[in-house]
């Protein structure tokens, strides 16, 4: 990025050179044009310079350039994205369409970033460093092949490109070369051992393979040198590398069952101010993880099932953080948390979530998953049983969540409902209730592939009811539960989320009118089928729900799973 805004210091230069704008020169330009500005001062100094109305063309461009810069700081891209458009608009250039660009990466619009790095290398001579921000949108698009692409041609224009390394390094993980991905990190931390980044991602690697003394090691670094030597990049927001440090630490303890320090390095995360959507997410995470382990005092038993392919792994002896070895190896431990909500006592009661949970958990243990279970759930109880699994799912590397029963969204969020719930309007309404987003930030990790899967009415308890033609698990007006545009918004550590839905959005799921809802009843034919990657899987079930619903029901789902993954093995 630094290369990119040296032409930018040159034309400030050239700025501040004009005659007739002695006020701009000596009092706001040097504020608005050093990079090492404050944002709030940068952005002052810029917006006076602007309403002064002596600057046209190239210019006012370059102003608003750097008031762009400014925004960037304070993590606020839609700002950027303004500023940046106007600038383009006076004078386009490479370096602009790559600062909003990196804005639109910045807010997961991943497809508009990578039409803005073509416009720019368009504009301008090969440089490596936008062949790097398309990697970067490359694979937050999914496309790590192309990613990768970018990556080489990145290093090709500067082999010396640690952070080309380490993304490149990333890409691989994602398609499951871990060999490959901890050459290409290990590369860029002995290209640059004070970057605090690389150690942070060769921290999930360790934490994937169960050697969490080395997790915690490269953690601790990585901790000492964001403190030491926070980013220079004005690209970077500021606290993000430490926040992203302290929670990958805090889930190395916490895998480790080391709750003590798991929870210290939680409370240093959250007591950081974040200003851009991935460090609140991280934060998010971390809020949730320590009120897992807040009471938390006995490590998570290392005797857990494991996958099919794998036998149990007998306990370990507790490791001390200044000797790394091997931990057992959790990379294929399955988790299932599996919940049917039927016999509710003061809504319409549903006959069938019950059997539909048992035939699913069923189907998830003849695999091989380690299944958490649960019928007609109160809150209190509900409540416990999520707790408990989020905390236990910290050495998991594939989750399912299956929920069965009534669902609402309120104030967009989704909330699913224990048996014992009043639905009645007020503030506290949604404290009696789950909420879906604490359970999604609670699973949110670098390492591990989330499944979850949701049976659940779609409508809003607060519209007027509305009548519906046979029996439905529909509660109220037809507004449905809250569908994610974009998975993992925000979010920074997430290995693969993909969210099934028993119907599409603003409709009703059946309850069906035999011992299974149409879903649950496709769902546990197809879920034990060997070879058959989930989405697969999930377009067959599909498929035969519209099939047997004649058209009324259509299954939907969104997905960012980094690669295929197989519930039964093949």
């Amino acid at each position: 990025m630094r290369r990119l805004l040296v032409a930018f210091c040159l034309l400030a230069a050239t700025l501040w050179s004009a005659p007739a704008f002695a006020q701009a020169r000596s009092q706001l330009g040097p504020l608005c044009t050093t990079d090492t500005t404050p944002a709030d001062q940068m952005i002052d100094a810029c917006t006076r310079i602007i309403a002064l109305k002596v600057f046209k063309g190239e210019q006012l461009a370059t102003v608003y350039f750097w008031r762009a810069v400014g925004w960037n700081k304070k993590g606020d891209y839609a700002k950027v994205i303004t500023d940046a458009t106007e600038a383009i608009r006076l004078q386009p250039n490479q370096a602009l369409h790559n600062l909003r660009g990196s804005a639109y990466y910045d807010k997961g619009d991943y497809e508009i970033a990578v039409a803005d790095f073509d416009d720019a290398l368009k504009l301008g001579p090969p440089d490596g460093t936008i062949f790097h921000n398309r990697g970067n949108a490359w694979r937050g698009k999914g496309g790590y092949a192309k990613a990768i692409a970018d990556y080489d041609m990145s290093i090709t224009a500067n082999p010396k490109s640690a952070f080309s390394y380490q993304n490149r390094g990333i890409s691989k993980e994602a398609l499951g070369d871990l060999d490959g991905a901890l050459a290409d990190i290990n590369q860029a931390i002995r290209l640059d051992p004070t970057l605090p980044q690389p150690l942070i991602n060769r921290t999930a690697i360790w934490r994937v393979r169960g050697d969490y003394d080395r997790a915690i090691a490269d953690g601790s670094e990585a901790i000492r040198l964001a403190k030491e030597k926070p980013p220079v990049n004005i690209l970077t927001p500021p606290n993000s590398v430490l926040i992203s440090g302290y929670t990958h630490r805090a889930l190395a303890y916490e895998a480790k069952g080391d709750y003590p320090h798991a929870r210290d390095d939680y409370k240093a995360t959250l007591a950081i101010v974040a200003s851009d959507a991935g460090s609140k997410a991280n934060q998010a995470t971390a809020k949730v993880r320590l009120s897992l382990v807040a009471d938390a005092s006995a490590p998570i038993p290392r005797d857990a099932p494991s996958a099919v392919t794998q036998p149990a792994q007998a306990p370990a002896p507790q490791q001390t953080n200044t000797a790394p070895s091997p931990a057992p190896d959790t990379r294929g431990t399955r988790m299932a948390l599996i919940i049917g909500n039927g016999a509710y006592a003061h809504v319409k009661a549903l006959p069938n979530p019950p059997n539909d949970a048992r035939a699913v958990a069923k189907r998830l243990r003849d695999i091989g998953f380690t299944v958490s279970e649960g019928v007609d759930l109160d809150r209190a109880t509900m409540q416990r049983m999520t707790r408990d699994f989020l905390r236990e799912a910290a050495r998991a590397q594939v989750v399912v969540v299956y929920y069965a029963g009534h669902g609402v969204q309120v104030d967009g969020r989704n909330y699913l409902i224990p048996v014992d719930v009043e639905l009645k309007p007020g503030a506290s309404m949604t404290d009696a209730m789950i909420d879906m987003d604490t359970i999604m930030a609670g699973l949110d990790d670098q390492v591990r592939t989330n499944i979850l899967i949701f049976d659940a009415c779609r409508n809003n308890p607060m519209a007027q009811r509305v009548a519906s033609a046979g029996t439905n698990r529909a509660l109220e007006g037809a507004s449905g539960l809250a569908a994610p545009t974009s998975l993992g918004t925000g979010a920074t550590l997430g290995a693969g989320t993909l969210i099934a839905f028993a119907t599409a959005p603003g409709q009703v799921a059946l309850d069906g009118e035999g011992a299974n809802s149409p879903f649950s009843a496709a769902l546990s034919r197809h879920l034990g089928t060997p070879g058959l990657e989930v989405q697969q899987m999930l377009t067959r079930v599909r498929a035969e729900v519209v099939s047997s619903t004649k058209n009324k029901q259509v299954p939907w789902s969104n997905s960012s799973l980094l690669g295929e993954v197989y519930l039964a093995e093949k």
